[in-house]
């Protein structure tokens, strides 16, 4: 049981320390609310589905076997002749195709890079600043939490090894 609880700590450890990575690069990525330009509320409709090869993240054996797996994508486009278009990532091609045979529009946000002039979609109800803070905060949690569970395992360390230290001295 103590070999199983070091090496669940290890593994945490190293996904903590992995956590902490790319939330801070994720987190020095965010562009500023400033950057966006809000080009309004817009209407998409689907339009054709896309079947795309992806790395596949299982492990071991189902790995070994099928090292890549098909990723279902919806592709959608704006009804008011923007050429604005989106793509939204659906689980099985089934319900991909069910998604553009139903032809329900959706209503999203698109905020335009001002450097740069590439666009990105948000929900409808959110905003510039509202997008930059809910990536923040998300960014953020990673980070805190990760950083959280480095400075337990480390003071537990410290801990034990005065505690290991301690009992060597009273022998």
């Amino acid at each position: 049981m103590r070999k199983f609880i070091l090496s669940a700590g290890v593994v945490l450890f190293v996904l903590a320390a992995s956590c902490l990575y790319v939330g801070v690069s994720e987190l020095s990525d965010i562009r500023p609310a400033s950057d966006y330009e809000d080009k309004g509320i817009h209407t998409f409709m689907p339009y054709r589905t896309l079947t795309t090869q992806v790395k596949n993240t299982a492990t071991g054996r189902q790995q070994r076997l099928h090292p890549t797996k098909s990723a279902y994508w919806v592709c959608y486009r704006a009804t008011d002749g923007a050429s604005y278009e989106w793509k939204n990532e659906a689980t099985y091609r089934e319900s991909a195709e069910n998604i553009v045979a139903a032809g329900e529009p959706v209503e999203r946000r698109v905020l335009s890079i001002k450097e740069n002039g590439n666009y990105i979609t948000v929900e409808s109800d959110l905003t510039a600043e509202s997008y930059v803070f809910g990536q923040s905060r998300y960014y953020g949690i990673i980070v805190g939490l990760s950083a959280l569970y480095l400075v337990i395992y480390l003071v537990a360390w410290v801990v034990i090894l005065r505690k290991r230290r301690k009992e060597k001295i009273e022998l």
